[in-house]
């Protein structure tokens, strides 16, 4: 069988994706008594697209899945994609701003359609982008966060925490998006480190002369100040005590309260409280009973309780109130002040903490089960010291605000009374109040957070509530695989619902992968410039090169620098088993032998007992490293294998076997065997290459339809043979040294050159057994003698087991003796500029570092260079 001379990705992957997708051979089979592994997707947004690092985890993801499926475990990896509320609202209503429309214009019922309608449209990106970059999902079981089952889960979750006390609805300090118009959880603020200001502002004091000040860094919120605090302990005040100071441009007289809020050591010991616009003031109000006084509304904008500022956005207001505040001489001082300033995580408003009446899961009572799974090891976090951050989060954890203004998501399944206020929490959709009868309900208009229906994720997608046969099956899932930045948004949360509604932890392991940065490790960003896009560098490179070369980085715990040199170098590793695969067909068709996945014959050679013993090697080292999610290992272990040894030196001496004519000698079957399964071993990292050059390699054999379901190789301690192992580095060393010496004299590469060969040991007796292997590979026709090499009989190069000569033939040795003469010529003066240079002090001041430490590492080189120059030189016989 023929094969095509150049490595073209592009033939032959599309088409591999698609059959694997459309061929159902990754659903997992009946057999009840094979080992199961089962893991479920991260899903990613419905109306998003593949970035890196989606590549990097589901490449990772494939890896596993496929070494687990080829090691005979009844296998699935479960795909879906998340509804993704706020990012998908975001999406369809830019849209929408597009044509002149807006969603509140539409009406709830229409905008919905609207979002499905999108969602058809445009949310089966991701999943075609998966299938192009070979993920080997059952797509048969393909989930989405808002299908009827996953909703039916969701609102099941939610009756039966309300009904323990667990979900309760509250007013309470939340953030708020005045872009979004939706309270944010914690997590979805993210803080940016900027340099900020405080104002040192005066409040006269009530009945008496002076003033106190406060120190703020949000000067506009005084307006809704309701109370000074001081700490009980804090002697500097203790006069103040019961007493009120006058609110400045309100007019309002205010209490002075004793605190422990006030820190004697920030500012002047004296803060101002202000309940409806900050967490810790809240709770200080309803310490004291204080009033709240909301001066900034939900769009940002300064509310009537402003006064004369309202109206305003809160940062016009805040310039022109610091203005007045310094005309009327109460601002004492401002100074510079670095503040950490939350931003909403998708569109980067600033956030604004304001009060307001929402749902909230109680999550004390479902961190403490969740914080003791992990203690006890019923699940592992890799790498370990994710496991302290987790417990630190889980043991610190507030209420988790689930509500959210907005229409696309799983509207709350709660119904407020007009007649007597009391919320009917229900399964299915009430007629009544369940508390007075009245018919005059009205569902709550707002929406669980994402992140809700993501917690339930691994149990209900496998048919939660009912009990299916997946449910039993496939849970608790083994592993999952996914990034650090949502170890609290998601793997804690499903740790808590998964105990909580299946009595089990949804994963045994959960692996934490890397970033993928750029070649120079900087973080990827459009602002930067520095995003590779996984599809572009796919269909340049093709889609197994991406993927080794992101393993080949990925080390747990180190984000992966990922460069076009890195890419370039593992699309040349696939390149070089295209051409091996090639040379086999090619001498095959001359030798007689059918394209066939052969049974090891006998090692009669030790070329045979060297490669099936460091096929063995590979193999043990590639099933290790996969098991412990060191996916470099494997792939390093697999490029030494089948580059520099399978390459490089196996097949170059297979060559010298090969007869045309001989049909299936056991030189071929061994070669075969050893190239199947290297490409059995190398499948879960590169799927599509292994696949097509297996297929053409079985012809109609019977057996697996796909090497994906073919089994993966395991260690066979009686192919280990460590003495081969020796002797044939040996051998590689004798042929290394003389290549060497060839290209020092710069020897034609057709001419074959004398040499001899000096060992007072073994060497002598593995060259003498391996001498056509050794002349033919390094073009020298080898004399063997004992002892060590006379001085100054040739070109010598010595190692511990042997020493070697290389001789210059004698009509050649005038024509080399000028040439050399010439070059160290040259090396000379180029020697002597460098050192120069390097002398020069003006030179040493003015040049960067890094042009010097060039400079330096150039000259050790050339110096090298000479050395070697006259030794080859002293080697050529004078006439």
């Amino acid at each position: 069988m023929q094969i095509e001379k150049v490595y073209e990705p592009r033939r032959f992957e599309p088409q591999w994706a698609e059959k694997w997708a459309n061929s159902g051979i990754f659903r997992p089979p009946d057999d009840s008594t094979a080992p199961v592994f089962s893991l479920v997707i991260p899903p990613p947004n419905v109306t998003g697209s593949l970035h890196m690092g989606h590549m990097l985890e589901h490449t990772e993801i494939d890896a596993t899945v496929r070494w687990h499926r080829m090691r005979g475990f009844r296998t699935l990896w479960l795909p879906g994609t998340d509804h993704a509320g706020i990012a998908t609202q975001m999406v369809v209503e830019q849209s929408l701003a597009k044509q002149g429309l807006d969603r509140r214009t539409l009406g709830r019922d229409e905008f919905v359609r609207r979002v499905w309608e999108w969602k058809e449209l445009y949310g089966g990106t991701i999943k075609r982008q998966m299938i192009q970059l070979g993920a080997s999902c059952d797509w048969s079981r393909e989930r989405f966060t808002l299908d009827p089952g996953l909703s039916r889960a969701v609102r099941e979750v939610f009756v039966r925490l309300y009904e323990k006390g667990l979900i309760y609805r509250g007013e309470y300090m939340v953030n708020w998006c005045p872009r979004c118009h939706t309270a944010l959880s914690d997590l979805e603020v993210v803080r940016e480190e900027i340099q900020g200001n405080l104002w040192h502002l005066r409040y006269p004091v009530v009945g008496g002369e002076g003033h106190v000040v406060v120190a703020t860094t949000r000067p506009e919120t005084m307006l809704g100040d309701t109370a000074v605090a001081v700490h009980p302990g804090d002697e500097r005040y203790r006069s103040l005590h019961g007493r009120s100071v006058l609110l400045p441009l309100m007019d309002r007289q205010i209490p002075v309260i004793c605190d422990e809020l006030a820190d004697p050591e920030f500012g002047t010991g004296v803060v101002k409280v202000t309940p409806a616009h900050d967490p810790n003031d809240f709770e200080a109000g309803k310490r004291h009973n204080l009033p709240k006084i909301q001066v900034i509304g939900e769009d940002g904008k300064m509310t009537a309780e402003a006064g004369a500022f309202a109206g305003l956005d809160r940062f016009e207001a805040r310039r022109r109130l610091v203005a007045r505040l310094e005309d009327l001489g109460l601002v004492e001082k401002i100074e510079p002040y670095p503040l950490a300033l939350g931003k909403c995580q998708r569109c980067k408003t600033v956030v604004e903490p304001l009060v307001s009446t929402q749902w909230f899961v109680r999550t004390k009572p479902l961190a403490e089960p969740a914080i003791r799974a992990v203690e006890e090891g019923r699940t592992r976090i890799i790498p370990d010291n994710y496991t302290k951050v987790y417990f630190e989060w889980m043991h610190n954890i507030r209420d988790w605000c689930i509500s959210r203004q907005l229409w696309w998501g799983h509207r709350i399944p709660a119904w407020h009374c007009a007649e007597c206020g009391q919320p009917t929490v229900s399964r299915e959709d009430p007629q009544a109040c369940a508390h007075c009868g009245s018919k005059r309900i009205e569902q709550d208009s707002d929406v669980l957070d994402t992140w809700f229906s993501s917690a339930l994720w691994p149990f209900s997608t496998l048919g939660w509530p009912d009990e299916t046969d997946d449910l039993k099956t496939y849970y608790p899932t083994t592993l999952l695989i996914t990034g650090f930045d949502i170890l609290f948004f998601w793997v804690a949360r499903m740790m808590m619902m998964g105990l909580e509604f299946m009595g089990d932890v949804p994963f045994r392991e959960v692996y934490i992968h890397a970033l993928v940065r750029d070649a120079e490790r900087q973080k990827m960003s459009k602002t930067k410039g520095n995003v590779i896009d996984p599809l572009e560098v796919t269909e340049k490179y093709g889609t197994d090169a991406v993927r080794m070369a992101l393993l080949s980085g990925a080390a747990p715990g180190t984000d992966i620098a990922l460069s076009d040199e890195r890419m370039i170098s593992a699309r040349a590793f696939a390149n070089k088993i295209w051409n091996a695969a090639r040379f086999l067909f090619l001498h095959m068709e001359r030798c007689g032998v059918e394209p066939q996945r052969s049974e090891r014959g006998a090692a009669e050679t030790l070329e045979d007992r060297w490669m099936l013993s460091r096929l063995n090697a590979c193999t043990a080292t590639v099933n290790r490293a996969l098991a412990q999610y060191r996916y470099h290992e494997a792939a390093q272990a697999l490029w030494q294998f089948f580059w520099h040894e399978f390459c490089d030196w196996y097949i170059e001496i297979k060559k010298l076997r090969f007869r045309e004519g001989s049909g299936l000698t056991n030189d071929w079957r061994n070669v075969l065997f050893v190239f199947e399964t290297s490409l059995r071993l190398l499948h879960p990292l590169m799927p599509f290459l292994t696949e097509e050059l297996w297929q053409r390699l079985g012809g109609q054999a019977s057996g697996p339809v796909s090497v994906a379901l073919a089994p993966y190789a395991e260690p066979d301690a009686s192919l280990e043979d460590r003495a081969a192992e020796r002797e044939m580095e040996t051998v590689q060393n004798i042929i290394t040294a003389a290549r060497n010496l060839r290209a020092e004299m710069k020897a034609d590469p057709r001419q074959t050159l004398d040499a001899t060969l000096f060992s007072p040991g073994a060497a002598l007796d593995i060259a003498a057994a391996q001498l056509e292997v050794i002349e033919k590979l390094a073009g020298v026709k080898l004399e063997l003698k004992s002892g060590a090499a006379p001085q100054a009989s040739g070109l010598l190069y010595s190692a511990p087991e042997f020493d070697l000569v290389l001789r210059v033939p004698a009509a050649q040795a005038g024509a080399q003796r000028q040439k050399l003469e010439k070059q160290i010529e040259q090396l000379e003066k180029v020697i002597e500029n460098s050192r120069r240079q390097l002398a020069d002090e003006k030179f040493l001041e003015r040049a960067p570092a890094a042009v010097v430490q060039s400079l330096k590492e150039k000259l050790a080189d050339y110096e090298v260079q000479l050395e070697k120059c006259r030794a080859a030189l002293g080697a050529i016989p004078r006439p």
